[in-house]
């Protein structure tokens, strides 16, 4: 147990230490950024889907996985419950396509840690995770082609949650999860100003700003599993997220700047803080959308299961005082998820790769962003890796993902994606009974 749990914190460190910005993505300028976020590995290689739970993987996205059934038989025979325990990061490489050119970044981030608990009919979990993530660096031009403005944004929402699941009977499991999510967002703008010989002045103007933001919110979950005939099994889930706040403690201020004509470098004179006490936006409150997931599927326990997942969010109520953009605005967001995975021999002790599990899938989003009457959309898919590793039904899982979001049209940018995501789940035995003293 020692070792698995030195394993997850050095993947942990090792991941923070590398990692990067949290995204590059210029759409990550509105709002409170980009969603990070979107299930664990195993989630994401099936398109998304988290609907299906097991009793050796974490499912972050549903708490009512926190005391399934499956906890209670397979692979324990009702000896004793497993502890779960998940890492997980990836690497993103992604292309910047627009109607004057095109470029190129790449992102290292750390994904999420976790822990679940058995604890009878009842079951536990908590972790942290990064929920959205700023990181765009935007610039304008005028019609004769100088730079007329510079855009620069970083930080995102962190979220912290304890959760507890509770399983009805053999078939059906409920839970709730308590988040508190925390973090900030800087941004910074200049406008750059030219001389009637049309060359940039010595000084320039730029504002900055910053929210550092908190707030609580609940996830509910239930998830539901039957057996239809000896083999086929149903599996069908049901998330909801409430309506909630995030408070905005907000500054601004104005610094004059020299830039470095050749490199591009700002080099700051002086600076003044704005009073946003008298404009009555110091502290804010800024509103979390609900969210709803519906889905189901059908599979052969430990052979195959194929399923799909509809997730709709009230977008359209977001708002923002501190920040608002006259040409976007938001709508409501929607998400259709397609996946399944499949196992040619869970219980092959001579084949390896046929206890391999062999997972794919496909997303279709609406992400609710709406840019000079353009409705921002991404497609993605996805195929994954669940490799058995020693002891007691662990695995390391991998996923590779590509797709595209946005697009070129109205001057927009396009990003094309690639995703690597690499996770450990670990899972081991507490509270068992001593067979000698």
């Amino acid at each position: 147990m020692i070792k698995k749990l030195l394993v997850v914190f050095i993947a942990v460190i090792a991941f923070q230490s590398h990692a990067q910005e949290g995204v590059a993505s210029p759409y990550s300028f509105y709002g409170i950024g980009s969603l990070k976020f979107k299930g664990t590995v195993e989630n994401r290689s099936m398109g998304g889907l988290s609907i299906f739970t097991d009793s050796i993987h974490v499912n972050l996205r549903n708490p009512a996985s926190y005391a399934g059934p499956e906890l209670k038989s397979y692979p324990f025979n009702g000896e004793s419950r497993p502890v779960k325990f998940a890492v997980g990061g990836s690497y993103s490489s992604i292309g910047l396509e627009s109607n004057s050119g095109n470029d190129r970044a790449n992102t290292t981030t750390f994904d999420y840690f976790a822990v679940n608990i058995p604890m009878g009919k009842f079951g536990m979990g908590f972790g942290l995770l990064p929920y959205t993530s700023v990181g765009y660096k935007l610039e304008a031009a005028n019609t004769d082609g100088s730079l007329s403005n510079r855009y620069r944004g970083e930080g995102g929402v962190n979220k912290a949650f304890i959760g507890l699941g509770y399983s009805i009977n053999k078939n059906l499991s409920i839970g709730v999860d308590a988040n508190y999510n925390f973090g900030n967002i800087q941004n910074s703008a200049i406008a750059f100003v030219y001389g009637e010989d049309g060359e940039l002045v010595q000084y320039q103007s730029r504002e900055n700003n910053r929210s550092d933001l908190s707030g609580l919110n609940l996830n509910l979950g239930l998830s539901y599993k039957t057996m239809l005939n000896e083999k086929l099994q149903l599996t069908s889930g049901f998330t909801y997220s409430p309506k909630s706040t995030l408070t905005s403690n907000n500054t601004r201020s104005f610094s004059t700047i020299v830039i470095n004509a050749l490199t591009a470098q700002e080099f700051e004179v002086n600076t003044i803080d704005a009073d946003l006490d008298a404009s009555g936006l110091k502290t804010t409150e800024l509103t979390l959308p609900s969210r709803m997931s519906i889905g189901a599927g059908i599979g052969e326990p430990l052979k195959w299961f194929v399923g799909t997942e509809f997730t709709f969010q009230n977008t359209s109520k977001f708002s923002n005082p501190i920040f608002s953009v006259t040409n976007a605005e938001f709508v409501n967001a929607s998400t259709i998820a397609i996946g399944g995975f499949y196992i040619p021999d869970y219980d092959s002790f001579s084949k390896y790769w046929k206890r391999v599990t062999y997972r794919a899938g496909l997303h279709f989003e609406n992400t609710g962003l709406e840019i000079n009457n353009e409705t921002i959309r991404e497609f993605g898919m996805s195929f994954g890796l669940g490799l058995p590793l020693g002891g007691l039904f662990s695995n390391g899982n991998v996923g590779f993902e590509f797709g595209k979001r946005g697009t070129t049209n109205q001057n927009l940018i396009q990003e094309n994606f690639i995703n690597l995501q690499f996770s450990l789940s670990l899972n081991d035995r507490w509270f068992q009974k001593r067979k000698y003293d």
